[in-house]
């Protein structure tokens, strides 16, 4: 009997069609009408802003399509709105009236509500998502969202805990030396915070993979379940390296801004004895400036490395089922150079080349991605259909409350 030959794969490129320029009138609209209702258009701005994106994202010949009903975005909007400022408000009068078992509360409540905003984003942004009319799904139960989620409540006793320890740890002479600018004795308690530090971070790459992990392994689209290959180990070292960039960038900077400082420090200094109120007043807002301008310039280089390498890791390492893989040809270099000339170009425009840096960063990163077909595109689309049936109805019925849009 004849071996049936595999089916051949065949490439498909991701394309974004979209453009900065025909973003911009999309951009300049959400931002006029936010200006104009204090920010109550945020939920119509983001649907007309996914409306863009998913109708200019080419998957195999067809575009994505967002169709989340609008009611329910800006129901989404008030009830995280009104829950964040509840939760401000609670959490501001526990330590103002020095409740501090009442904080910690807060902070596990807070801690406790992270898992259900999470699944219900990605609940509704899978499940507001079609392509050639078939439904994508987050199928994960609230068990498996809670456990995934094991390492937020890690980071509440974390700090929980440290904050104990300081208590305890820094004697009332200590925190009086420290309000004037002094640390002695407070190198145990120091040592606490940066231990809570670390052990944050590596609580906080635990997190990011294991919700990768269950996103990927939890989606459906029609009948296709998705698959997902890397391991913890890859999410650490991809941190560590963003780390240690972020190290080396602020070295760098600040030895350039110690240099600077050094040689201008007396002309300022002679500059400022005859200076008035209002002088003082506009270097005190041109600091300001230059040291906000300076954080975001030294963090800026490790968060798009990060950014690009962990969407390569993904993209490199996920299908569905065995019909389709997909695989990124993202540059990293080429990506963190992008980041920093579209931060530059934002900051000389005040502003208004951010659509234009927003739809590049998008394109350099979709238009990296191919998706590899087992057999032939037409076939598997009319057998998704068909998969689909009822599964994607119940899947839809059976969302339950989806907070953010």
């Amino acid at each position: 009997m004849p071996l049936t030959p595999n089916p051949a794969v065949t490439p498909h490129p991701v394309e974004f069609t979209g453009s900065g320029s025909e973003y911009f009138r999309v951009w300049i609209v959400n931002v006029l009408l936010g200006i104009v209702t204090l920010g109550l258009y945020i939920p119509w701005a983001r649907r007309r802003t996914a409306q863009y994106f998913y109708g200019h994202t080419q998957v195999v010949g067809s575009p994505l399509e967002f169709v989340a009903e609008q009611r329910r975005m800006v129901f989404g909007f008030l009830a995280f709105a009104a829950l964040y400022l509840a939760y401000e408000l609670a959490y501001k009068l526990a330590t103002q009236t020095g409740q501090d078992l009442a904080a910690s509360l807060l902070f596990f409540g807070f801690a406790a509500l992270t898992p259900f905003l999470w699944g219900s984003a990605m609940r509704f942004r899978l499940g507001a998502t079609r392509w050639r009319g078939i439904r994508l799904a987050f199928t994960a139960n609230w068990k498996e969202i809670y456990l995934a989620s094991w390492s937020v409540f890690a980071i509440a006793a974390v700090w929980a805990g440290a904050f104990i320890a300081i208590d305890a740890l820094l004697p009332t002479p200590a925190r009086t030396a420290i309000t004037k600018g002094s640390f002695a004795g407070a190198g145990p308690a120091i040592a606490v915070l940066l231990l809570a530090l670390v052990l944050t971070l590596l609580c906080v790459i635990r997190l990011e993979f294991n919700y990768r992990r269950l996103l990927v392994a939890r989606a459906r689209i029609g009948g296709l379940a998705g698959r997902f290959k890397p391991v913890y180990g890859d999410f650490v070292k991809v941190w560590l390296a963003s780390v240690g960039i972020f190290m080396l960038t602020l070295l760098a900077v600040g030895g350039v801004l110690a240099a600077l400082a050094y040689g201008s420090g007396h002309l300022a200094s002679e500059h400022l004895r005859g200076s008035g109120v209002a002088e003082m007043i506009l270097l005190g807002l041109l600091v300001f400036g230059i040291t906000l301008g300076v954080m975001v310039l030294v963090s800026l280089p490790a968060h798009a490395y990060r950014e690009a390498r962990m969407f390569q890791l993904v993209w490199n390492n996920v299908g569905f089922d065995r019909i389709a893989r997909t695989h990124s040809r993202l540059r990293t270099g080429a990506y963190v150079m992008l980041r920093v000339k579209n931060l530059l170009l934002s900051f000389l425009t005040l502003g208004f080349y951010r659509p234009f840096a927003v739809t590049s960063e998008y394109a350099a990163k979709v238009g990296s991605v191919t998706i590899y077909l087992e057999g032939d595109a037409e076939q598997l689309v009319g057998e998704l259909v068909r998969q689909q049936g009822a599964f994607g109805d119940a899947a839809a019925d059976a969302l339950g409350l989806d907070l953010i849009g």
